[in-house]
């Protein structure tokens, strides 16, 4: 049995940008191309695309996917290796979660006590179940833009790539602050973050409103955006999408 594009799309969650694309770089070639111009793929093209999404989910560039996948023989034992990584993964993310937990209460409490909210007790606590070597950007629905992140990755310090890791958790801590104050997506201090993050990516590639307006969506859309969002404040992967709409459409539009 073979499936076209649009139902490899609907089943995965893929967009089809993103399979022409691995077929591009030869990653997940389709199985034929019809009379029509349309892609078609098999099982084991289902199955080659679950790995590639799930080394992608584990941090993975798709040139380093590539190497894995090219020297891989047996399915089913690469396949427990992949669910080794994701049940290790699975506890990085609940020490993580953990982790900005414990954050979210204490600044809520040194708020109560009339101490400046950006009050720490033990600051290290804020770095717990970060680990710069597994702390991988989940960019699947953007190839692109994962791979110039991946290649920029890959010239940087250890040191320099955990303080990037450090600040976009401090990032999403100081968005959920803001939150949490209600202040109004559109307010100065909620821009200048936003600000930074899209300054952030056009270092690394262009991106355009439209892209960021998509990447603002995958916070919400993405279950593991999401969650990872959802784990410092509820209601904080829905605001910065909405804060990331209202950049767009006051900075990014009014640009041309």
């Amino acid at each position: 049995m073979a499936w076209p594009t649009a139902e490899v799309a609907r089943m995965s969650g893929v967009t089809a940008r993103t399979l022409r694309h691995y077929d591009e770089i030869g990653l997940l070639p389709p199985a034929w191309i019809g009379t029509n111009g349309h892609r078609y793929y098999e099982e084991t093209h289902l199955l080659r695309l679950q790995q590639i999404l799930v080394l992608r989910a584990l941090g993975l560039g798709l040139p380093e996917i590539g190497e894995v996948l090219a020297e891989q023989v047996d399915e089913v034992e690469a396949l427990r290796g992949h669910r080794r990584r994701l049940l290790a993964e699975r506890d990085r993310l609940d020490t993580l979660a953990a982790t900005v937990s414990r954050t979210i209460v204490e600044l809520e409490q040194s708020g109560k006590d009339g101490r400046a909210m950006s009050g720490i007790n033990r600051p290290e606590n804020l770095f717990e179940g970060v680990r710069p070597s597994q702390y991988g950007e989940n960019l699947r629905e953007f190839p692109e833009l994962a791979d110039a992140v991946s290649r920029h990755g890959s010239t940087l310090s250890e040191e320099r790539i955990e303080a990037g890791h450090r600040e976009r958790t401090a990032q999403m801590i100081r968005l959920a602050e803001l939150m949490v104050a209600g202040t109004p997506v559109g307010a100065d201090a909620v821009v200048a973050e936003i600000e930074a993050q899209y300054q952030a990516l056009t270092e690394l590639r262009e991106v355009s409103a439209e892209d960021f307006r998509a990447i603002g969506r995958s916070c919400v859309a993405n279950e593991r955006w999401r969650a990872a969002y959802e784990a410092i404040a509820p209601g904080l992967a829905a605001y910065q999408r909405d804060a990331i709409e209202a950049y767009a459409t006051s900075r990014l539009d009014a640009r041309g």
